[in-house]
């Protein structure tokens, strides 16, 4: 990754609270953050903007999240970008059925903001 381009995260999460919080975090953390609020929003700055890493929080207006991971993996200009599912559905099978619809990973709500930084460095560097 090129240095003059900050690592571009697309923070999906309609919960206004949730969104600021995880926007001062990402950014503190040398994050550049884009939002969008529900699943249609997403797609189409997936799309436009090409973020390195999608933060997608699953019960979303519109289009849900997993709709929207469906769609995005079926679409081969979108299709490579890794996705974290957030999502308060803490069970076992939540998480394989994330991970099942083409989702790279998973965190719970509420969020462990030091886990998370770590599941992101997985699919970016900075």
């Amino acid at each position: 990754m090129n240095d003059t381009n900050a690592t571009k995260i697309l923070l999906v999460e309609d919960n206004e609270i949730n969104r600021d919080m995880l926007v001062r975090r990402l950014t503190r953390a040398g994050h550049t953050v884009i939002c969008a609020a529900d699943g249609e929003q997403a797609l189409e700055i997936m799309r436009n903007e090409q973020p390195t890493l999608v933060l997608l929080d699953m019960n979303l207006p519109i289009k849900d999240g997993w709709t929207t991971c469906r769609e995005a993996r079926a679409d081969s200009l979108i299709r490579h970008q890794p996705i974290i599912a957030l999502t308060a559905h803490a069970m076992e099978n939540d998480r394989q059925t994330a991970l099942n619809i083409g989702c790279n990973d998973y965190a719970t709500k509420p969020i462990d903001f030091p886990e998370l930084l770590g599941k992101i460095a997985k699919f970016v560097s900075l």
